[in-house]
């Protein structure tokens, strides 16, 4: 024979001071737990977002990022005449050649100094084969709207992410800030989508290696003919031993750029396991608490006929429930945080990335399931030691 729901419901209202001490820490730990979660999930979004699925990153082999990489002008002049490789309306290889450079500048209105920033220098095809990134109004010195345009290459032009403008001084539009040995003129704002390309400043190619006296770019960005193409293309280019050149999926290529998260991961996992260590003890001693009080309660149940695992069952539903609404009220606390755009630094260039916090359905759910394993481990051993009192003594308490 069950014991009814109302049973606990009831007793959850009645003792309700030490339900919602154990219900605000349960809502605390779960609330840390999917913001730290949500910004390892906001940096892989901004990852797995960021490319063309037709298209193929080549950089050197070695190298596990493109700002490591290093790939040669002749290498560039033998691969834009492969058949495979597809060309525009004016017959040109869709091709371009990058160059990523980082440059230490300073942040705007803080304390915190200076950040490193990721320049991309792109050559002409770089804006076609990355169409999810695109202009948008900036604003001047005064906080005036302003239009942007392209960067006209040999003017020593650059066009900064919209996000960084936000984080970073001298970028508004018009302004200029120091790079290498020269001064950049920033003359629009662009918006990668949430892809990683909101954590750059495009300038020409070309310009950029002059500027740093680089004679090397960094990748290659390709566009084939078609999937056949596409397979052709990165197959020689892997088997060429005299290039030496390493070629995937531009889509591939971002989604394995996801060093970053791991330690976030870890972090929150650290986190919320410290935490849950208290909040296991808040609601153990709520629940010794509600044994307590409910000494002769019990016994009356074992004389009514209940037995001693609908006792300790009906504990534990008890515990889950509080822990359950101690969850729903942490993923209530964390939800305004969605969408926040924050930074931190990438492992993989060094430079700020700038990402949102993202709190999925599957990381609310795992917030849940979070809070209902601490209830249940917070109420186990009160709730065998309800079954357990003796009926006699149980009788006889005051």
């Amino acid at each position: 024979m069950a014991l009814p729901l109302k049973y606990n419901f009831k007793n959850v209202l009645i003792r309700w001071r030490a339900t919602a001490a154990t219900i605000l820490g349960i809502a605390l730990t779960v609330c840390v737990f999917v913001l730290v979660q949500s910004l390892a999930a906001g940096i892989e979004k901004s990852s797995a977002a960021t490319g063309d699925p037709r298209n193929v990153l080549v950089v050197r082999k070695g190298p596990t990022a493109e700002s490591s990489s290093l790939v040669t002008r002749a290498q560039l002049r033998t691969i834009q005449y492969f058949d495979e490789v597809a060309r525009n309306e004016r017959g040109e290889p869709v091709i371009s050649a990058d160059i990523l450079v980082l440059v230490n500048l300073p942040r705007k209105e803080t304390a915190d100094g200076e950040a490193n920033v990721l320049l991309r220098g792109v050559t002409a095809r770089g804006m076609e084969l990355r169409p999810q990134v695109k202009l948008v109004p900036g604003r001047d010195a005064d906080g005036n709207e302003v239009e942007s345009r392209w960067f006209t290459p040999g003017k020593r032009e650059v066009v900064v992410s919209a996000r960084l403008a936000r984080r970073f001084a001298n970028f508004a539009i018009g302004q200029t800030f120091k790079s290498g040995p020269a001064r950049l003129t920033v003359v629009g704002w662009l918006d990668g989508g949430g892809s990683a390309y909101d954590s750059e400043c495009w300038l020409d190619a070309d310009e950029t290696r002059s500027l740093f006296d680089r004679d090397m770019y960094s990748s290659f960005l390709i566009r084939p003919k078609d999937d056949a193409a596409r397979a052709s293309l990165i197959s020689k280019l892997e088997n060429d031993k005299r290039l030496q050149l390493r070629a995937e999926s531009e889509t591939d290529y971002y989604k394995k750029q996801t060093m970053t998260a791991t330690p976030i991961k870890w972090l929150g996992g650290f986190l919320a396991i410290t935490m849950s260590v208290g909040a296991v003890f808040a609601a153990m001693n709520t629940m010794y608490a509600a044994v307590g009080a409910r000494t002769r309660e019990v016994g009356t149940l074992r004389v009514l006929g209940f037995r001693r695992r609908t006792v300790m069952a009906s504990f534990l539903i008890e515990g889950a429930f509080l822990a359950f609404l101690g969850g729903v009220l942490g993923v209530a606390l964390a939800l305004p945080m969605h969408g926040y755009t924050t930074a931190t630094v990438s492992f993989e260039t060094f430079s700020e990335t700038v990402f949102a916090f993202t709190i999925t359905p599957r990381l609310m759910a795992e917030g849940l399931a979070f809070a209902v394993a601490v209830g249940l481990l917070g109420t186990f051993l009160p709730a065998l030691r309800a079954s357990r009192l003796p009926v006699i003594s149980a009788l006889k308490s005051l």
